[in-house]
Formats: structure tokens, C-alpha cells, sequence
């Protein structure tokens, strides 16, 4: 349900997200409560909250690792 299609790409919306979430309180001071615009770009980024990030990188890796073993040979 949250998984990417790649680790690399998933790990990079995280660090975008991170990096929204944390300008738009950091910089309440600077800008103003403009800068929460930014709360909701982190947060679909991430897909909801970083837990829900957290468990999407677990599925894009078991997906991802899925794909390079193939199929099972059931015997």
C-alpha cells in the first residue's frame, strides 16, 4: 500500500518530505506562518506521517527484493 517502486526513489521523497516538514515550523520565525504552506507538500510526500513513510521503505524493499529472487519453485 505504500510502497514505491524503488528504494532509491522512496528514500528521496523521504528526505523531501523530512526537509518540508521541518522548513515549514523552522522557519515560522523568519517568514511567518506562510511557511506552513509547506506542512502538506512534506506530508504527501511522505504519504501521510513518517511512520507511514517508515513502513512503505520496509514494503519497497521486500518488493524490491521480491522481484530480483523471481518466482518460487513450489515442489
Amino acid at each position: 500500500m505504500f510502497a514505491s517502486s524503488s528504494v532509491p526513489r522512496h528514500l528521496v521523497r523521504g528526505v523531501l518530505g523530512l526537509a518540508a516538514l521541518v522548513l515549514a515550523f523552522a522557519l515560522i520565525p523568519v517568514w511567518g506562518p506562510l511557511m506552513l504552506l509547506l506542512a502538506p507538500v512534506g506530508v504527501v510526500l511522505l504519504r501521510g506521517c513518517p511512520t507511514c513513510w517508515a513502513l512503505g521503505l520496509v514494503q519497497t524493499r521486500a518488493v524490491c527484493r521480491a522481484r530480483a529472487v523471481g518466482p518460487t519453485d513450489a515442489r
